[in-house]
């Protein structure tokens, strides 16, 4: 396969690249109105400043309303996605009109963020609240790379193990995104050290 059919390469990608993180991102418009939209082209990008990108794939008539209202205030919460909020992460990933408010059609509960407006998912263990660095327009259709700073971190207590300062991964019940209608948990998990290696 060479790449050239959009929607072949989707789906290849999709199936082979994985599992991937879920980027649940919460957002809100210049005129107040909140969105919630998963995103599963997620990854972490940098540690000085925490840095995380994302891409956003548009609507046949245009932007999502994430990436338009990240592009008009520049902030958004990402919320972390757990076996318990699956369901409703779900939800709330349908195409809904502009100004339909996902946490309702989810049943989430909005709560305020310390340092920025989008509010955070109560229900989701650990929560960014993020400041947008860099947005550019890629590829064809085109795609909207999201380049954030990581503002502020809360993390459910019991999952924060103080003396490592890290999560708890296996106590956190992370879902990661497949191919296709499929997810996965994290739960099979082991560990390799490391080699050293001496470079003279």
């Amino acid at each position: 396969m060479d790449g050239g059919n959009q929607s072949d390469a989707y789906r290849l990608m999709i199936s082979a690249i994985v599992p991937r993180p879920i980027a649940f991102l919460s957002t809100q418009g210049v005129d107040g109105s909140v969105n919630l939209a998963p995103f599963s082209f997620f990854m972490a990008a940098g540690s000085n400043p925490p840095m995380i990108a994302v891409s956003v794939e548009p609507r046949e008539d245009g932007l999502k309303d994430t990436a338009r209202n990240i592009r008009e205030t520049g902030e958004f919460v990402l919320n972390m996605v757990t076996e318990e909020i699956a369901e409703a992460m779900n939800l709330a990933s349908g195409d809904h009109p502009y100004g339909v408010s996902e946490f309702e059609v989810a049943g989430l509960t909005p709560i305020p963020s310390e340092r920025i407006k989008p509010p955070r998912v109560k229900e989701s263990p650990v929560c960014f609240e993020c400041r947008a660095m860099d947005l550019r327009e890629i590829g064809r259709s085109p795609n909207t790379l999201i380049l954030a700073e990581l503002l502020v971190a809360h993390v459910r207590d019991d999952l924060w193990i103080a003396d490592k300062k890290r999560v708890d991964t296996a106590a956190l019940h992370a879902v990661g995104r497949l191919g296709g209608m499929q997810y996965c948990r994290v739960r099979d998990i082991f560990e390799l050290v490391r080699p050293k290696v001496s470079r003279g």
